[in-house]
Protein backbone atom coordinates (compact mmCIF):
# COMPACT_ATOMS: atom_id res chain seq x y z
CA UNK A 1 0.00 0.00 0.00
CA UNK A 2 2.90 2.49 0.92
CA UNK A 3 4.37 1.25 -2.54
CA UNK A 4 1.50 2.24 -4.04
CA UNK A 5 0.97 5.59 -2.77
CA UNK A 6 4.87 6.16 -3.33
CA UNK A 7 4.21 5.69 -6.90
CA UNK A 8 1.14 7.98 -7.11
CA UNK A 9 2.55 10.92 -5.81
CA UNK A 10 5.65 10.72 -8.13
CA UNK A 11 3.55 10.24 -11.05
CA UNK A 12 1.66 13.12 -10.00
CA UNK A 13 4.51 15.65 -9.33
CA UNK A 14 5.73 14.18 -12.80
CA UNK A 15 2.66 15.26 -14.51
CA UNK A 16 2.72 18.87 -12.97
CA UNK A 17 6.35 19.78 -13.50
CA UNK A 18 5.79 18.55 -17.05
CA UNK A 19 3.32 21.09 -17.59
CA UNK A 20 4.82 23.68 -16.33
CA UNK A 21 8.05 23.10 -18.51
CA UNK A 22 5.92 22.45 -21.55
CA UNK A 23 6.98 24.79 -24.36
CA UNK A 24 4.72 28.34 -25.06
CA UNK A 25 2.31 28.53 -27.59
CA UNK A 26 3.97 30.12 -30.83
CA UNK A 27 1.78 32.70 -32.14
CA UNK A 28 2.78 34.03 -35.54
CA UNK A 29 3.95 37.30 -35.93
CA UNK A 30 2.35 39.80 -38.27
CA UNK A 31 5.12 42.16 -39.93
CA UNK A 32 3.97 45.54 -40.61
CA UNK A 33 5.23 47.40 -43.50
CA UNK A 34 5.89 50.82 -42.83
CA UNK A 35 7.33 51.72 -45.52
CA UNK A 36 5.23 50.75 -48.19
CA UNK A 37 4.32 51.91 -51.62
CA UNK A 38 1.33 52.61 -53.73
CA UNK A 39 2.89 50.22 -56.87
CA UNK A 40 -0.37 50.08 -58.68
CA UNK A 41 -1.65 48.44 -62.16
CA UNK A 42 -4.20 50.60 -63.77
CA UNK A 43 -7.36 49.92 -66.33
CA UNK A 44 -9.24 52.83 -67.22
CA UNK A 45 -12.14 53.25 -69.75
CA UNK A 46 -12.87 56.84 -71.26
CA UNK A 47 -15.76 58.57 -72.95
CA UNK A 48 -13.65 60.20 -75.80
CA UNK A 49 -14.77 63.90 -77.05
CA UNK A 50 -12.83 66.46 -78.95
CA UNK A 51 -12.31 69.71 -78.08
CA UNK A 52 -11.54 73.22 -80.22
CA UNK A 53 -13.37 71.22 -83.10
CA UNK A 54 -14.05 73.10 -86.47
CA UNK A 55 -17.44 74.85 -87.46
CA UNK A 56 -19.60 71.88 -88.41
CA UNK A 57 -18.08 68.76 -86.28
CA UNK A 58 -19.86 66.77 -84.37
CA UNK A 59 -20.07 63.10 -82.84
CA UNK A 60 -21.80 60.99 -84.50
CA UNK A 61 -21.43 57.92 -82.11
CA UNK A 62 -20.55 56.94 -78.44
CA UNK A 63 -16.36 56.99 -78.61
CA UNK A 64 -14.77 55.11 -76.53
CA UNK A 65 -11.40 54.44 -75.01
CA UNK A 66 -9.05 51.85 -73.08
CA UNK A 67 -5.86 52.25 -71.51
CA UNK A 68 -3.67 50.11 -68.93
CA UNK A 69 -0.43 49.99 -67.66
CA UNK A 70 1.60 50.02 -64.59
CA UNK A 71 2.47 52.74 -61.84
CA UNK A 72 5.73 52.60 -59.39
CA UNK A 73 4.97 55.14 -56.23
CA UNK A 74 7.89 57.08 -54.76
CA UNK A 75 6.97 58.64 -51.37
CA UNK A 76 8.08 61.94 -50.58
CA UNK A 77 6.92 62.64 -47.06
CA UNK A 78 7.11 60.79 -43.67
CA UNK A 79 3.32 59.62 -43.34
CA UNK A 80 3.77 58.61 -47.21
CA UNK A 81 0.53 59.71 -47.98
CA UNK A 82 2.37 62.25 -50.47
CA UNK A 83 4.12 60.71 -53.39
CA UNK A 84 5.06 61.08 -57.11
CA UNK A 85 4.44 58.17 -59.71
CA UNK A 86 5.54 57.45 -62.69
CA UNK A 87 5.15 54.32 -65.35
CA UNK A 88 4.16 52.79 -68.75
CA UNK A 89 0.94 52.17 -70.60
CA UNK A 90 -0.97 51.60 -73.53
CA UNK A 91 -4.37 53.10 -74.85
CA UNK A 92 -6.30 53.06 -77.77
CA UNK A 93 -8.87 55.43 -78.59
CA UNK A 94 -11.69 56.35 -80.85
CA UNK A 95 -13.16 59.06 -82.54
CA UNK A 96 -16.92 58.50 -84.03
CA UNK A 97 -17.00 62.41 -85.50
CA UNK A 98 -18.07 63.37 -89.17
CA UNK A 99 -14.89 64.30 -90.35
CA UNK A 100 -14.08 63.26 -93.35
CA UNK A 101 -9.95 61.68 -94.25
CA UNK A 102 -9.37 60.86 -97.27
CA UNK A 103 -6.38 60.70 -99.64
CA UNK A 104 -5.75 61.79 -103.39
CA UNK A 105 -1.68 60.81 -104.50
CA UNK A 106 0.12 60.55 -101.09
CA UNK A 107 -2.23 63.52 -99.62
CA UNK A 108 -4.95 63.83 -97.07
CA UNK A 109 -7.70 65.55 -97.37
CA UNK A 110 -9.80 66.66 -94.86
CA UNK A 111 -13.41 67.84 -94.88
CA UNK A 112 -16.99 67.76 -92.78
CA UNK A 113 -19.15 65.21 -93.89
CA UNK A 114 -22.67 66.99 -95.44
CA UNK A 115 -26.02 66.23 -93.39
CA UNK A 116 -27.40 64.55 -96.63
CA UNK A 117 -24.38 62.28 -97.26
CA UNK A 118 -25.46 58.39 -95.67
CA UNK A 119 -22.82 56.53 -94.15
CA UNK A 120 -22.43 53.41 -91.60
CA UNK A 121 -19.27 54.11 -90.27
CA UNK A 122 -16.54 57.25 -90.01
CA UNK A 123 -13.98 57.30 -87.24
CA UNK A 124 -10.57 57.33 -86.72
CA UNK A 125 -8.39 55.54 -83.71
CA UNK A 126 -5.00 55.67 -81.78
CA UNK A 127 -2.69 53.62 -80.54
CA UNK A 128 -0.34 54.96 -77.97
CA UNK A 129 2.64 53.72 -75.38
CA UNK A 130 1.91 55.92 -72.32
CA UNK A 131 4.57 57.49 -69.82
CA UNK A 132 2.50 59.14 -67.18
CA UNK A 133 4.06 61.01 -64.48
CA UNK A 134 1.89 62.23 -61.46
CA UNK A 135 1.64 63.75 -58.35
CA UNK A 136 -0.25 61.84 -55.35
CA UNK A 137 -2.48 63.05 -52.16
CA UNK A 138 -3.76 60.08 -50.51
CA UNK A 139 -5.35 58.96 -46.62
CA UNK A 140 -3.78 55.81 -46.97
CA UNK A 141 -1.87 54.05 -43.91
CA UNK A 142 0.45 50.99 -43.95
CA UNK A 143 -2.95 49.05 -42.00
CA UNK A 144 -5.40 50.08 -44.95
CA UNK A 145 -5.10 49.97 -49.00
CA UNK A 146 -8.52 51.80 -49.00
CA UNK A 147 -8.31 55.79 -49.20
CA UNK A 148 -8.99 58.76 -50.45
CA UNK A 149 -6.85 59.67 -53.31
CA UNK A 150 -6.90 62.57 -55.62
CA UNK A 151 -4.27 61.77 -58.49
CA UNK A 152 -2.92 64.43 -61.45
CA UNK A 153 -0.26 64.56 -63.67
CA UNK A 154 1.08 64.96 -66.97
CA UNK A 155 0.94 61.82 -69.82
CA UNK A 156 3.07 61.62 -72.52
CA UNK A 157 2.15 59.25 -75.18
CA UNK A 158 3.69 57.99 -78.85
CA UNK A 159 1.62 57.42 -81.62
CA UNK A 160 2.27 53.57 -82.40
CA UNK A 161 -0.65 53.26 -84.84
CA UNK A 162 -3.80 54.80 -86.26
CA UNK A 163 -6.49 53.83 -88.52
CA UNK A 164 -9.03 56.04 -90.59
CA UNK A 165 -12.30 54.55 -91.20
CA UNK A 166 -15.51 55.63 -93.48
CA UNK A 167 -17.74 53.09 -94.40
CA UNK A 168 -20.80 54.70 -96.74
CA UNK A 169 -22.86 53.76 -99.67
CA UNK A 170 -19.73 53.94 -102.04
CA UNK A 171 -17.72 51.59 -99.81
CA UNK A 172 -15.13 51.77 -97.35
CA UNK A 173 -12.61 53.60 -97.06
CA UNK A 174 -9.17 52.89 -95.01
CA UNK A 175 -6.22 55.51 -94.39
CA UNK A 176 -3.46 53.95 -91.68
CA UNK A 177 0.07 55.48 -91.04
CA UNK A 178 -1.31 59.44 -91.42
CA UNK A 179 2.04 61.34 -90.89
CA UNK A 180 -0.78 64.14 -90.36
CA UNK A 181 -1.02 63.27 -86.95
CA UNK A 182 1.17 64.31 -84.42
CA UNK A 183 3.62 61.43 -83.05
CA UNK A 184 4.49 62.98 -79.52
CA UNK A 185 1.39 63.87 -77.72
CA UNK A 186 0.77 64.94 -74.04
CA UNK A 187 -1.98 66.00 -71.98
CA UNK A 188 -3.02 66.66 -68.17
CA UNK A 189 -5.40 64.61 -66.38
CA UNK A 190 -6.86 64.13 -62.62
CA UNK A 191 -8.11 61.49 -61.33
CA UNK A 192 -10.32 61.04 -57.78
CA UNK A 193 -12.07 58.70 -55.72
CA UNK A 194 -12.23 56.25 -52.80
CA UNK A 195 -10.23 52.67 -52.55
CA UNK A 196 -10.19 50.95 -56.67
CA UNK A 197 -13.10 52.69 -58.60
CA UNK A 198 -12.09 56.40 -59.25
CA UNK A 199 -12.86 58.93 -61.77
CA UNK A 200 -11.00 59.96 -64.30
CA UNK A 201 -10.74 63.44 -67.02
CA UNK A 202 -7.53 63.58 -69.49
CA UNK A 203 -7.61 67.01 -71.62
CA UNK A 204 -4.81 66.99 -74.55
CA UNK A 205 -2.41 69.69 -74.12
CA UNK A 206 -1.47 69.43 -78.05
CA UNK A 207 -3.89 69.18 -81.21
CA UNK A 208 -3.82 65.74 -82.55
CA UNK A 209 -3.19 66.79 -86.22
CA UNK A 210 -0.32 68.48 -86.46
CA UNK A 211 -0.31 69.28 -90.20
CA UNK A 212 -4.22 69.01 -91.41
CA UNK A 213 -6.50 71.73 -92.44
CA UNK A 214 -9.89 72.35 -93.52
CA UNK A 215 -10.54 74.68 -96.18
CA UNK A 216 -7.30 76.54 -95.59
CA UNK A 217 -7.72 76.63 -91.64
CA UNK A 218 -5.71 74.36 -89.19
CA UNK A 219 -7.43 71.60 -87.42
CA UNK A 220 -6.79 72.68 -83.66
CA UNK A 221 -8.67 69.45 -82.17
CA UNK A 222 -7.33 68.09 -78.82
CA UNK A 223 -8.61 65.28 -76.86
CA UNK A 224 -11.08 65.11 -74.17
CA UNK A 225 -11.73 62.29 -72.16
CA UNK A 226 -13.56 61.35 -69.30
CA UNK A 227 -13.91 58.17 -67.58
CA UNK A 228 -13.41 55.64 -64.47
CA UNK A 229 -10.04 54.19 -64.14
CA UNK A 230 -8.99 51.33 -61.55
CA UNK A 231 -6.32 50.92 -58.97
CA UNK A 232 -5.01 47.47 -58.65
CA UNK A 233 -2.12 46.80 -56.18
Amino acid sequence: MRLFISCFLFLSFFSVFAQENSAPELVPIVKVDSLYREDQFYFAVTYNTLANKPSGLSKSKFSSGFSGGFLRDMPINKSRTVAIASGIGLSYSNYNQNLSITSSSDTRLYSIIDSDVNYSKNKFSLLTFDVPVEFRWRTSTFESHKFWRIYTGIKFSYLLYDKSVFNGSGGKDKITGNSDFDKLQYGAYISSGYNTINLYVYYGLNPLFKSAQIDGEDLKMKALNFGIIFYIL
